[in-house]
């Protein structure tokens, strides 16, 4: 971006966190698939999570699986990243204290990954980017010939 006197101008860029959501059908076999991205950018005041549950790729892993239970559950992420009383509880605590809670360490059959960082001008276009990243299949894959 350049300015009217040719100048280069910078975006501005933000520190985030961010998390995996992983879905860990049977604790003890220790497979998962991802299936969401929890993202911190405090910065600017923000916290989001997006889910994309693929039941059939959830249901190869095991098919005795409560999905309704599940999806119930990770409907709970966005919800406390907003906040409020549709939070419950949690909903009230700061937007920082709702993504540490989000992230801590658990051995339930929802788990997020461990938190990494990165920089970011738009902390929802990052968010996009780690989904086609960490959770969307790749155009193609998937099928069989």
């Amino acid at each position: 971006m350049h300015s009217k006197d040719g100048d280069v101008t910078k975006t501005a860029e933000y520190t985030y966190d961010y998390a995996v959501i992983r879905v860990v059908p049977r604790v003890e076999r220790g497979e998962a698939i991802n299936v969401g991205v929890i993202v911190s950018c405090p910065d600017v005041s923000f916290l989001d999570a997006r889910i994309e549950l693929d039941v059939p790729r959830l249901l190869a892993l095991d098919d005795t699986l409560d999905v309704e239970g599940i999806q119930t559950n990770l409907a709970t992420i966005p919800a406390i990243c907003r906040g409020g009383a549709e939070a419950g509880p949690i909903g009230a605590l700061p937007q920082r204290n709702r993504f540490h809670w989000l992230v801590s360490p658990r051995s339930t059959v929802i788990q997020p990954s461990p938190v990494h960082t990165g920089r970011t001008g738009d902390p929802a276009a990052a968010l996009e980017r780690l989904l086609n990243t960490m959770v969307r299949r790749p155009s193609g894959q998937g099928q069989r010939a």
